[in-house]
C-alpha cells in the first residue's frame, strides 16, 4: 500500500514519514511511504498524510503554488473518497477560512474557521506548546486501543472552530475547550502531532493505516 506524505514546503515531513514507517512495522503492514508533491503520484496512492507547520495562509498558498496539487487533493478526498489525515495546520486547512495574518480560504471539506485561541484567563502562554490530555468525545476507530485522557504533543496558537459538531471526536482544555480531532467520512485530522506523541501517537497512526473509511 502506498501512502503519500504531502510535501508543499511546510511540516515536519521526515518525522511524519518515519513515524508512519514505525507504525507500519508495528502492525506488519507492507507499505511504501512516499514524500511527494506530484499530483500524478498522489492520485495512485491509497492514503494521504497532510502535514502543516507555520501559518494557515502560508500553508494554503504553498499548496496553491504547486501546479495541480489542490485539484489532486480535492479529487482524492471528495471524488475517490480515500482516507486523508491532516496534522496540525493540515487539519485546519480542512475548514472554510482562516484568519491568521489575513483572511485566507481553506479547502472547505469541514464547515468551520480557524481563529486565535481564546485565552480567557490571560494567564496561559501562546503558542500552546507541549503535552496535554485529550478528551475523547465519541467512539471512533482511529482511537481504538487509546485511553481517554491520553497525552499528546501540541504546538499551535490557532484553533479550528467547526460548526459541524458531529465531526468533533476529541477536545483538550487550554483556557477553554479546543477541538483537537475531527472526522468526517474519509477525512480525519488532529491538532496535535502524532509523530511527536510517542506511543500514543503511534497507536493513532497504526489505526489510520488499518482504516477502511466509509
Amino acid at each position: 500500500m502506498s501512502i503519500a506524505v504531502i510535501d508543499y514546503g511546510s511540516g515536519n515531513l521526515k518525522s511524519a514519514a518515519k513515524a508512519l514507517e514505525a507504525a507500519a512495522n508495528n502492525i506488519n503492514l507492507d507499505s511504501k511511504i512516499i514524500v511527494t508533491s506530484d499530483p500524478k503520484i498522489i492520485k495512485e496512492c491509497k492514503k494521504i498524510i497532510l502535514p502543516g507547520q507555520g501559518s494557515f495562509r502560508d500553508c494554503y498558498l504553498g499548496i496553491k503554488k504547486i501546479a495541480g496539487l489542490e485539484d489532486a487533493l480535492n479529487e482524492f478526498v471528495l471524488v475517490k473518497k480515500r482516507p486523508i489525515f491532516g496534522i496540525c495546520v493540515g487539519m485546519q486547512l480542512f475548514g472554510d477560512i482562516g484568519y491568521e495574518t489575513q483572511e485566507t480560504r481553506g479547502f472547505g471539506w469541514i464547515n468551520g474557521e480557524v481563529r486565535k485561541i481564546n485565552n480567557i484567563n490571560k494567564t496561559l502562554k501562546l503558542p500552546h506548546m507541549g503535552w496535554n490530555q485529550i478528551e475523547l468525545k465519541k467512539d471512533f476507530v482511529l482511537f481504538s486501543n487509546l485511553k481517554n485522557k491520553s497525552h499528546m504533543y501540541f504546538v499551535h496558537s490557532y484553533e479550528f472552530i467547526t460548526k459541524e459538531k458531529d465531526c468533533i471526536v476529541a477536545t483538550t482544555n487550554y483556557g477553554n475547550s479546543i477541538t483537537v480531532a475531527v472526522a468526517k467520512e474519509n477525512i480525519f485530522g488532529t491538532q496535535f502531532h502524532p509523530e511527536k506523541s510517542q506511543k500514543n501517537g503511534l497507536i493513532i497512526l497504526e489505526n489510520f493505516l488499518k482504516w477502511e473509511a466509509k
